[in-house]
């Protein structure tokens, strides 16, 4: 009797405690979704502000309806690698392709704001020729992997539009792709990356502008698609050759 007696007594609190942790898992769960729609609503409210904010601007402004579209001929060069995000290290990258900026909104509190894609023909990892499962080296000599790379996502925050000197903040989300496993034997042949920029924009003659990205990091990683994760962080140099394909309508002369 006893013994029938602790069974159902177990029984009864294995029923308990599973009661109990759904109800956590629940409240939890509400309480994340509720964050998150609070979240959801914050940004929304932030969009339509932006944007109440450009459409204004355009109906004092008419001139501001055309959308501007830069063209912008670019080349990275990396001068050394730290390890925050990613366990890489001795290993350096080099882009160069075009970058296409078109204007989403022409004044959102003093800043145009633009949207970016980029097309990487040229990239260039140099690499330890030997590397373990974190990309740690084991050999002194180096291998150049080329590849090729692509952005589909990304925005450019330009203040002082239409000044000699342009402050600029960019950051871009791509794609790269790679002759050989980057980074590590064990790795993958496709990287996503993450790439920050902060510089300057010098205008020139006519549609022409000369970008100097300053500060720039770069983020590469598989996302553990794969058990080898080496990731790598490099600091960069951006320079570009900025072209306008719509002429500008500033309150100046070209080359002024």
């Amino acid at each position: 009797m006893e013994r029938v007696l602790n069974i159902s007594f177990n029984s009864l609190m294995q029923r308990l405690a599973c009661h109990i942790v759904q109800a956590v898992t629940v409240a939890t769960a509400g309480r994340l979704v509720s964050r998150l729609s609070r979240i959801s609503l914050l940004l929304s409210l932030l969009i339509v502000a932006v944007n109440a904010v450009a459409e204004i601007d355009l109906i004092r402004r008419p001139e501001a309806r055309e959308r501007r579209t830069d063209l912008v001929y670019e080349g990275m060069v990396s001068y050394g690698n730290y390890r925050v995000f990613g366990a890489a290290e001795n290993a350096k990258l080099y882009t160069g392709g075009v970058e296409l900026d078109r204007e989403l909104w022409p004044r959102v509190f003093h800043t145009r704001v633009d949207g970016v894609v980029e097309f990487l023909p040229f990239v260039l990892l140099t690499q330890p020729e030997k590397a373990d499962i974190w990309g740690s080296p084991l050999s002194r000599r180096r291998n150049a992997v080329p590849g090729a790379g692509i952005t589909p996502i990304g925005f450019r925050l330009l203040w002082r539009d239409g000044k000699r000197i342009m402050p600029y903040f960019e950051a871009k989300g791509s794609v790269f792709g790679f002759t050989q496993k980057a980074l590590s034997p064990q790795a993958t042949y496709e990287n996503w990356s993450f790439h920050m920029t902060q510089g300057l924009q010098l205008k020139l003659r006519g549609r022409f502008d000369l970008r100097l990205g300053v500060l720039s990091d770069l983020h590469i990683s598989n996302a553990f698609v794969v058990r080898s994760n080496p990731a790598l962080d490099v600091m960069n140099a951006d320079v570009g050759l900025v072209y306008h394909l719509s002429r500008p309508k500033w309150p100046f002369s070209a080359g002024r």
